[in-house]
């Protein structure tokens, strides 16, 4: 398809002339000759104005998306958190009247066909990607991105939680933080505990006894709390997630020490219930639901565009503080 700038050189005019008569400005004041000229080498050169693009753009197909879940759909019970992203990712297929096909890792994938991309939600197994593989040339990873960067992702920076939250303790006074978390896969260390044990040690103030991890449900919170409050334990924690949370504030309730004088915590993810746990939890907001939503953007693009080049979204987190902490000084 010409340029504007083709025309202009074809019709021995300026590029802004061609610009104003393609675009019908009524404001043009140029002799008729000149705007047949225009016109007839745009035709010839077989130049599409905004308006027939977008024309043909509307007559284009709809698109065809599968959300690959890399976890177990009772994850979602458990954790709003995850449910929130496919929320998003839903809420923009139907804004953009796209089709779309869910899968979880208990499904059985064989069954599924050829779609036009794949968001693959968490960090899959060989069996997944190889799955994705074969449906769709076009992929964006939510919630993790592979360390080559080769494939679009959207994601929250946890390393940053982490570091965050021990800046905010040691600022605080507190020469020892512990940390309850989990799990999405067996064997696979969560980016937090990560970079929670780097930063930690760095600092000085974290050391393994007092780094607990089973899965991200209330149930293993309350018992792995129950765990470290059996002998000496840490006089703040970082908690993985909101969920887990709740099972360590029942803990700590159990054993009758006060919140945050006894102990402090700030967790992960600031869902619906947060605010009303008591205390109301101190906790780190994510925009989940935009990481749905800049997932089906991004596929969308690279569908449309035949993009190569990988991007990366950052989305921002935010310490909301409430009443599992100290207010600051």
């Amino acid at each position: 398809m010409a340029t504007l700038k083709e025309i202009a050189e074809a019709a021995s005019v300026s590029l802004a002339t061609v610009s104003r008569v393609l675009n019908d400005d009524p404001t043009l004041s140029v002799k008729a000759e000149t705007k047949r000229r225009v016109l007839e080498m745009a035709e010839k050169l077989e130049y599409k104005t905004i308006s027939s693009r977008r024309s043909l753009g509307n007559q284009r197909r709809s698109l065809r998306f599968l959300a690959l879940y890399t976890y177990p759909q009772e994850l979602e019970v458990n954790d709003p958190y995850y449910l929130a992203i496919r929320h998003g990712i839903e809420m923009q297929c139907s804004k953009l009247n796209i089709e779309l096909l869910n899968s979880y890792s208990s499904d059985n994938g064989n069954q599924l066909t050829a779609v036009d991309g794949v968001i693959i939600i968490g960090r899959a197994n060989q069996q997944q990607l190889s799955l994705a593989a074969k449906l769709s040339k076009h992929h964006v990873y939510v919630d993790y991105n592979d360390q080559d960067n080769r494939v679009d992702s959207v994601i929250v920076n946890l390393k940053q939680l982490s570091v965050d939250v021990i800046n905010f303790f040691v600022n605080q006074e507190y020469n020892r933080i512990g940390f309850i978390g989990g799990q999405d896969n067996i064997g696979q260390t969560d980016i937090r505990e990560q970079m929670f044990r780097e930063y930690g040690g760095l600092k000085g103030v974290v050391s393994e006894k007092d780094i607990l991890c089973g899965t991200f449900t209330s149930a293993s919170g309350y018992e792995l709390a129950q765990q470290m409050l059996q002998l000496d334990f840490p006089k703040a924690i970082f908690v993985a997630s909101d969920s887990i949370a709740i099972g360590v504030l029942r803990a700590i309730h159990e054993k009758g020490l006060s919140i945050p004088g006894d102990i402090a915590l700030i967790s992960v993810n600031d869902i619906p219930t947060a605010k009303f746990t008591f205390p109301p939890l101190s906790t780190f907001h994510i925009h989940s639901e935009l990481m749905g939503i800049q997932g089906v953007n991004l596929l969308v693009e690279q569908e449309r565009d035949n993009r190569k080049i990988p991007v990366v979204i950052t989305v921002p987190s935010e310490l909301i503080l409430r009443g599992t902490t100290v207010a600051p000084s």
